[in-house]
């Protein structure tokens, strides 16, 4: 907390003193029009204007004066976006080995980001993302031990983030806000866990949670309706679980939900894809490439429609399946006349399901690109 009361103090100072709720302490505009953000505009009000610049304009932002950059560095905008309401989203993928793109869905425009400074075995091991907060996690395994790398949004940087308190991978994972909880996963030597943790993205700190009922790994993990829950996965290298649990962050208790998942994932299949939209949640059948909806009254799934692209290929790996808004997003490749790349395709419920057809739409296109997806992770701040 002092670190950030540092920061506030810092922000406040450069920023004319303005406060964290954007208002002007005494009222009064205490430097000349020359040195205000808008000229002829209060500060506070200019600031609540450029809260509305797309985040891929902050770079051309920091480049107009001193007083200009530092608001950028500080990163007090995405505070100000996030009492305003303001969300940017951006999906955030690697699926090349020379390291990780974002893709802003209001331009339409591709952004290369720094490269990882992570050793050699990190940059080739399997990984895992999340987004949280305006938190990019890459969690993965170094030389010796697992490791988790940050991107810092303001900085563009990469930084070392402190780790679990007990490090795991192919765990499931889901994120509400400024907070993520990860439930299960296999330790370093192979043991199946049911241990759970929660990071909150404000504090970079990680908290252990009561354990779910049951170990298991390779599965997936979401929020609905202020909730958390895991489904799929494996307790053992030979039994699968169709069931689920749900953890409710008030009461702290696990409850179990039998036949949840009832598409039991394999040893070599990938998790469970699943998205949620308006608190429904959606999952893709990789066997058959159809899009299902979950019945949270009568615990059953119902189909709606085919994907855009193949799961079935590669047992669903290197497809993702995420949630944007309002709208899910698939994002594969496509291999056509002009070579291979990635294809992010959109569609929103709303539009409903005709002929039992879902209206998906193109809403990026990455040529000459790798075909499959390793990582990928959908922020919106």
């Amino acid at each position: 907390m002092a670190e950030e009361e540092e920061v506030k103090e810092e922000v406040n100072t450069d920023l004319n003193d303005v406060n964290l709720k954007g208002r002007v302490n005494d009222g009064r505009l205490k430097l000349g029009s020359s040195d205000s953000f808008l000229p002829g505009i209060v500060d506070d009000v200019a600031l609540n204007c450029l809260a509305w610049a797309c985040r891929s304009d902050y770079a051309s932002l920091a480049c107009i004066n001193r007083k200009y950059n530092k608001l950028i560095k500080s990163g007090y905008l995405y505070g100000l976006r996030k009492q305003l309401g303001i969300v940017e989203h951006w999906v955030y993928l690697v699926c090349d080995p020379r390291g990780w793109e974002a893709f802003d869905l209001a331009r339409k425009k591709w952004i290369t980001l720094p490269r990882m400074p992570c050793d050699e075995c990190f940059n080739h091991a399997d990984k895992e993302s999340l987004a949280v907060g305006s938190q990019l996690l890459v969690f993965g395994r170094e030389l010796l031990d697992f490791a988790i790398w940050k991107y810092n949004l303001i900085d563009h940087s990469w930084i070392k983030c402190q780790g679990m308190n007990r490090p795991r991978c192919l765990f499931g994972s889901g994120s509400l806000g400024s907070i993520a909880i990860v439930a299960g996963g296999s330790d370093k030597n192979g043991k199946v866990l049911m241990s759970v943790e929660l990071y909150d993205s404000s504090t970079n700190k990680w908290e252990m949670l009561p354990n779910m009922k049951t170990p298991r790994r390779l599965c997936s993990g979401f929020f609905m309706d202020r909730k958390f829950y895991v489904i799929g996965g494996m307790s053992s290298p030979t039994v699968s679980l169709t069931c689920g649990e749900e953890y409710d962050l008030e009461t702290k208790e696990w409850r179990k939900i039998e036949n949840m998942y009832p598409h039991a994932n394999r040893a070599a299949q990938a998790p469970p894809l699943v998205a949620v939209v308006s608190n429904q949640l959606y999952a893709v059948e990789h066997l058959t490439n159809l899009v299902k909806k979950y019945d949270k009254v009568n615990n059953t799934w119902h189909v709606l429609g085919r994907l855009p692209v193949r799961a079935d290929s590669a047992n669903g790996w290197g497809l993702a399946f995420k949630a944007c808004g309002e709208e899910l997003l698939v994002v594969g490749g496509q291999r056509g006349p002009e070579g291979e790349g990635i294809v992010i395709n959109a569609w929103n419920p709303k539009s409903g399901v005709k002929d039992g057809t879902l209206d998906w739409k193109v809403q990026g296109v990455k040529e000459h690109n790798g075909v499959f997806v390793y990582n990928c992770a959908v922020m919106g701040c």
